[in-house]
């Protein structure tokens, strides 16, 4: 299979790469902007699989489709939200929310193999995606948590979020003053409701904050050990498979 890669980003395309390699499959070319994109297909093969960033560092990526007719499969990187990626779904476009996870990156590829024909990205809308994308819904992501304790009910601002975990079935807020507070949602939902920029799931049991972030400590299997403020309940773990983004969410 042939595959490049556009990001705007180095580093995350390298990233992007190596999960790519770990499940066995080489990449053609890196590309990391507009200009370099359109000299590239001009002058090679155009691949059976584009995983494209949607803002390159000279533009937004549909440039390379207005200047140049394509007919590659094409998986979208993004961190747009997903009030954006209705756009995807409404053109039947498959796209890989960032931090890319590699399990879904899996998926992707699958379902490109098994289901997507290389000429139907001609039939696809890119002008429609474009527009949604330029001017996307803004999403407002959740400012406070409102708990109940006893008959009373308790507003918990975000920022005074140390973590979010689950235990026995339960999902809770632990905050910077110590304490502990049972939610009605399930960290799954949490974690669409935070925003991404803040907050990472750093494992099935744990989401964290960046300013909640202690130490960092290399622990076994290649996974990290996260120390924070006043938490002391069971050990906070990156799980291995998510290290290397969370890693880039630090910056």
């Amino acid at each position: 299979m042939n595959i490049i890669i556009i990001e705007d980003e180095k580093p995350a395309a390298r990233l992007l790469q190596r999960k790519l390699e770990k499940l066995g499959y080489s990449i053609t070319s890196l590309l990391n902007s507009v200009e370099e994109s359109l000299v590239w297909f001009q002058n090679n093969p155009h691949p059976d699989l584009i995983f494209l960033d949607i803002q390159l560092s000279d533009g937004l990526s549909f440039e390379i489709f207005e200047n140049i007719n394509i007919k590659s499969a094409v998986i979208f990187t993004t961190a747009y939200d997903e009030y954006a990626l209705r756009a995807f779904k409404l053109n039947s476009i498959d796209y890989l929310l960032k931090p890319i996870d590699e399990e879904e990156l899996a998926t992707a590829i699958s379902k490109f193999k098994n289901q997507f024909q290389i000429n139907s990205i001609s039939s696809l809308d890119f002008e429609s995606i474009k527009r949604m994308l330029v001017n996307p819904v803004s999403k407002e992501y959740r400012k406070r948590f409102s708990v109940k304790i006893g008959q009373q009910l308790k507003i918990i601002d975000v920022a005074e979020i140390e973590c979010l975990y689950s235990e026995n079935k339960g999902t809770y807020i632990h905050t910077f003053d110590n304490r502990d507070y049972l939610i009605d949602s399930s960290l799954e939902v949490v974690e669409t409701e935070l925003n991404p920029k803040d907050f990472f799931r750093i494992s099935r049991k744990f989401i964290i904050p960046m300013q909640s972030v202690k130490e960092i400590h290399v622990y076994a299997n290649s996974r990290l050990k996260i120390s924070l403020p006043t938490y002391k309940g069971d050990e906070v773990i990156v799980a291995r498979e998510r290290v290397s983004d969370f890693k880039e969410w630090l910056g």
